[in-house]
């Protein structure tokens, strides 16, 4: 998994369970997609959103690790028909990390449906296929190996007979492409944000993704860390997380002597790790692989690339964008159909 279930706060509602984040070129512009809701935690809901949260996509357009756009959505109670109305708003500068702040209205719609606002911009959000795919026996020696400074084993494990754990599973998805004009600079970082109204009439952060697999392979799933994580912001990562993960792949690589100087190797690592942002060149092909880390394409294998990153070493996962559930859209919204559709 991604950012499956990646905590207990994440999953006492998994329609704020962040699932991906994924960054690509569109047919018109820079695309953005936040997957919640795995159906693979069963579906408990009436709503595929939740109506009284925010869904809000972070944009850094300076560096600095701190959001300078924010593109917020929300969702009204599900109608007669099962939709849900659905609002996108733009806040820019210090109201992007202001959750009080109104913004500007771009686009009004319901789930299901394409809906589109001035200046080429697109939205759409409803049930898709899981794009993401991973092979939970490679996983399991991978954190096993990173809990415990010991080296991966997959002795038993066979490589022909690998499967996808999300095979045949659904997520809910937003997908929205705006305008490559929509940003001062072409260099941006992504990460998305879910936070749902408090009683106190503020709001609480419940989860937060940007780079795939630093939950599931560094923070153990019930810890107080994996909660506290989803709480903080990029801009305090490698100060809070960036000795942890060091020291945590400096015992992975020293096991598995894959590395002349593994305190080093470590620190290279949470380096590459943090902040937890997306990188991207706008209006470029994204690609997250080995030697390249520019956003993230729906059919890109991240499992693997982050294994053989904390490894230092080949790690293959016997998966390909075959196994993932159901068949990419060439045109806008882009994910899959969800299965039976």
């Amino acid at each position: 998994m991604s950012h499956h279930l990646d905590s207990p706060l994440a999953r006492q509602d998994t329609r704020l369970d962040i699932t991906d984040m994924y960054l690509f070129r569109g047919q018109a512009g820079t695309v953005f997609v936040m997957n919640i809701n795995s159906s693979l935690a069963g579906r408990k809901y009436p709503e595929q959103f939740h109506p009284e949260a925010l869904y809000e996509f972070k944009v850094d357009t300076d560096g600095d690790a701190v959001e300078d756009v924010t593109f917020r959505v929300s969702f009204g109670h599900g109608e007669t028909d099962g939709k849900q109305s659905l609002t996108l708003s733009r806040l820019d500068g210090a109201a992007s990390r202001e959750r009080s702040a109104e913004g500007t209205v771009l686009a009004r719609g319901h789930t299901e449906e394409q809906i589109q606002g001035g200046s080429s911009l697109r939205v759409w959000a409803g049930k898709a296929g899981e794009p993401f795919y991973i092979e939970p026996n490679v996983l399991g020696a991978i954190r096993k190996a990173v809990s415990n400074g010991q080296p991966v084993d997959l002795t038993a494990w066979n490589k022909s007979k690998a499967v996808n754990a999300f095979a045949n599973t659904t997520v809910s998805s937003i997908v929205l492409e705006v305008p490559d004009s929509a940003f001062p600079t072409t260099a941006i970082g992504f990460w998305g944000v879910t936070a749902l109204a408090t009683d106190a009439g503020g709001w609480r952060q419940i989860n937060r993704a940007g780079l795939p697999m630093i939950q599931p392979i560094f923070n153990p799933d019930d810890s107080e860390r994996s909660s506290e994580y989803n709480t903080t912001q990029p801009k305090d990562d490698r100060a809070i997380y960036g000795p942890i993960i060091s020291k945590l792949v400096a015992g992975v690589v020293r096991a598995m002597n894959t590395s002349a100087d593994p305190q080093a190797y470590g620190q290279k690592v949470a380096d590459l790790c943090f902040p937890d942002i997306l990188p991207y060149k706008v209006g470029t092909p994204a690609v997250f692989g080995f030697a390249v880390r520019n956003g993230r394409a729906l059919s890109d294998n991240a499992p693997e690339v982050m294994f053989s990153m904390v490894t230092n070493s080949a790690v293959s996962d016997g998966l390909g964008p075959r196994t993932a559930t159901g068949t990419l859209r060439t045109e806008f919204p882009y994910v899959a159909r969800p299965v039976g559709a």
